[in-house]
């Protein structure tokens, strides 16, 4: 299994609404409202690391209201 975590940054006001279509994407364990650099933390655990690209790059990218994302895969 690869885990990843995808910080999302949101257009303003819309953080909510996009933890709702996040959490909607298979794959994705779980969805959070953080303060910081970052608007959104979504955690997704899948069997491929090309998964995650599907995730990351198509998925939530694709969403409108996110302005950009940053990817981290865990080592352990």
């Amino acid at each position: 299994m690869v885990t990843a975590f995808v910080m999302v940054k949101a257009n303003t006001g819309e953080a909510d609404r996009l933890r709702e279509s996040i959490e909607g994407i298979d794959g994705v364990e779980s969805v959070h409202i953080v303060a910081g650099d970052v608007d959104l933390i979504a955690k997704a655990r899948v069997d491929a690391p090309a998964a995650v690209k599907e995730i990351a790059a198509n998925r939530i990218q694709g969403i409108r209201g996110v302005e950009d994302t940053q990817t981290y895969i865990a080592m352990d």
